[in-house]
């Protein structure tokens, strides 16, 4: 009787991680920069990192051995679900910005400009 209580016990208190403990509130964890499509738009190629810092703010990685390049990376997440994630890797030529990549949805209307699409006239 003295090792069925106890390991009944055990039983129980280790289905509850397993399962997950009913009626927890798990909070929205927001990790990382949040960039906005009408941030994105207002980049333009040419401008200094002054100017870009301005607009999306402090890139949450700079990376030492790589000056080039800074990264807006962004998550959101409730436990461990995954409710929504972007990118964006902005790339400089010394001073001044070159291009960026991002995964961000733009709204209709609205066009981000890249040096692939400064190329490109639209009325042609």
């Amino acid at each position: 009787m003295r090792v069925l209580v106890p390991l009944l016990a055990a039983l129980c208190l280790s289905a509850c991680g397993f399962i997950g403990f009913p009626g927890v509130y798990k909070i929205d964890v927001e990790q990382g920069n949040i960039v906005t499509p009408e941030m994105v738009t207002q980049l333009q190629p040419g401008m200094s990192r002054r100017q870009v810092r301005f607009i999306l703010g402090t890139p949450l990685l700079e990376d030492p051995f790589n000056q080039s390049r800074w990264d807006y990376p962004y998550i959101k997440r409730n436990g461990q679900n995954v409710l929504s994630e972007s990118r964006l890797m902005v790339y400089f030529d010394g001073e001044t910005l070159v291009s960026f990549e991002t995964d961000i949805e733009m709204d209709e209307g609205q066009v981000a400009t890249d040096t692939e699409n400064a190329d490109t006239d639209p009325s042609s």
